[in-house]
């Protein structure tokens, strides 16, 4: 008899799917895979931003094949949690997912919009990976 444990269902979504919703993606399917099947995607997909590569890479989390996903390719189904991750002046405009049987949104502020040289920019990755790391922790516990 399989007695193997149904996971949650978790897609996570901002506008780009590029930056915030490929790192809580990367680090939930780290922190809590055996527990959680994550996804995650956009209003607007483009691509995985290699700053959020890089900062994800410097915990051993590799999401360099990932790619930016539409919210199209989820339609018709159903999560447990639809997350919503967009910060700043876009957090009321995030994009809504009508599949969710619980919604959570914590507002974190869009790494990619730091202008600034390479190391300005990584350290603005950083602190994002790092607050999104410490919310998942809190909130979806194991």
């Amino acid at each position: 008899m399989n007695s193997q444990k149904v996971k949650v269902s978790v897609l996570i979504i901002c506008y780009h799917n590029s930056a915030r919703s490929q790192m809580a993606e990367g680090l939930l399917k780290t922190l809590y895979g055996e527990y959680y099947d994550v996804y995650s995607a956009g209003s607007d997909p483009t691509i995985v931003n290699p700053y959020a590569i890089k900062v994800l890479a410097e915990l051993d989390i590799n999401i360099s094949n990932n790619r930016s996903k539409s919210l199209k390719e989820f339609e018709d189904l159903e999560f447990d949690y639809v997350v919503t991750v967009c910060g700043g002046v876009e957090a009321a405009a995030c994009p809504y997912f009508p599949g969710g049987k619980k919604y959570l949104h914590e507002s974190f502020e869009d790494p990619a919009a730091v202008d600034g040289t390479d190391h300005d920019k990584t350290e603005a990755f950083r602190k994002s990976r790092d607050e999104i790391k410490e919310w998942l922790t809190k909130t979806f516990k194991a």
